[in-house]
Order: C-alpha cells, then sequence, then structure tokens
C-alpha cells in the first residue's frame, strides 16, 4: 500500500509539474507589437509566435511568408495584408486595402480620374501623370501595369510612396504603405 501511495504521489506531482509548465510557457509567448509611426503609443497590429494575432481590435490566427501576413478570422474571412520588413528601425510597411469608386461620367480609362471613398478621401490621376492625394498633397506618378503599382513622387518634401493596385470596373483598389514602429508593450 505504501508503495501504491508513492506511485499516486509521484502522478500528481509529476502532473503539476506539466500543468504548471505548460502555463509558463503559455505565458512566455513572444509578440511582436506595431503601431502607425504617426501614433507610436496605439497597437495597430500584434502578432504572437502561437499563431495569433490582434489587428485593429479583433482577434485572428495567422501565418506569414517573406511577402504577405494572412489574418483568418473565427468566421473565416482571410485578410491578406502585404508587408515589408524595415531592418533599419525593427518595423515594418504594412499596405492597408482601400476601394475608390470612379467618380465620372463615363467608363474609367485605367487609373485616370477621380476616385473617392465614402469617408471624402480621393485620388485624381491626370492624363498629364500628376496627381492629387485628398485634394492636399500633389505630385507626378508613374504606373508599371505589370508590377501593379502606382509610384507617386510628391511636390512637398514626402518620400515617394509605392502603391499596389488593382481595378475592377469602377473601383480601384490600393494597397496603400503605412510605416509602423514597434510599441513598447510587447514581450521581447
Amino acid at each position: 500500500m505504501h508503495h501504491l501511495i508513492n506511485k499516486r504521489h509521484l502522478l500528481s506531482v509529476l502532473a503539476a509539474f506539466v500543468a504548471v509548465t505548460a502555463f509558463l510557457v503559455a505565458c512566455n509567448v513572444n509578440t511582436e507589437s506595431y503601431a502607425y509611426i504617426h501614433d507610436p503609443e496605439t497597437e495597430i497590429i500584434a502578432l504572437s509566435d502561437n499563431g495569433k494575432a490582434v489587428y485593429k481590435g479583433n482577434g485572428y490566427t495567422y501565418t506569414k511568408d517573406e511577402s504577405f501576413i494572412y489574418l483568418k478570422g473565427k468566421d473565416g474571412e482571410t485578410i491578406q495584408l502585404r508587408y515589408i520588413p524595415n531592418e533599419k528601425d525593427d518595423g515594418m510597411i504594412l499596405y492597408e486595402k482601400s476601394t475608390y469608386v470612379y467618380s465620372g461620367d463615363d467608363e474609367p480609362d485605367g487609373i485616370v480620374g477621380v476616385w473617392k471613398q465614402d469617408n471624402g478621401w480621393e485620388y485624381q490621376f491626370t492624363e498629364n501623370g500628376t496627381f492629387s492625394e485628398e485634394n492636399i498633397f500633389f505630385g507626378h506618378y508613374a504606373v508599371d501595369e505589370k508590377a501593379s503599382t502606382i509610384k507617386l513622387m510628391y511636390d512637398d518634401p514626402i518620400e515617394d510612396a509605392i502603391l499596389y493596385y488593382s481595378l475592377d470596373g469602377n473601383n480601384l483598389t490600393i494597397d496603400y504603405p503605412w510605416p509602423m514602429v514597434r510599441t513598447g508593450s510587447q514581450n521581447k
């Protein structure tokens, strides 16, 4: 009987050790947390090494490769975010999709024309290679149809931007690059 009690005690201690170890491993999840460079305290995306992510306050599971982060919601919805790591400041460029609707009377001819969103944001691309962004920022643009990119070269002292785009009838979908920095709330 004494032998049986020792085995039960040993099994109880072993089970407790396994539970504590699992708890400690779960608590020691490494998380990369990022915010927009213009608002470095507000987390936009967090990627944990346990395959869980939070994007704009919503929970997802995720996978990523060298070009995209794939977020999958509980409803099966998948969001594909293009990204480019930024080695110099340990941040990244995160591309977020926005869809604009052509506001002309005729059919769009490529990206030339005025493209608007319900929130008032807009792009205007002219035939002579100039653009207006939100009627605030101006410059010249170049389209690379093979790469599906638009290069915005601003008149103001703003760094050039490469946008990815797709056209579907009267809809222009743009992947806009947002510089991201790591937040201070992450585990390292």
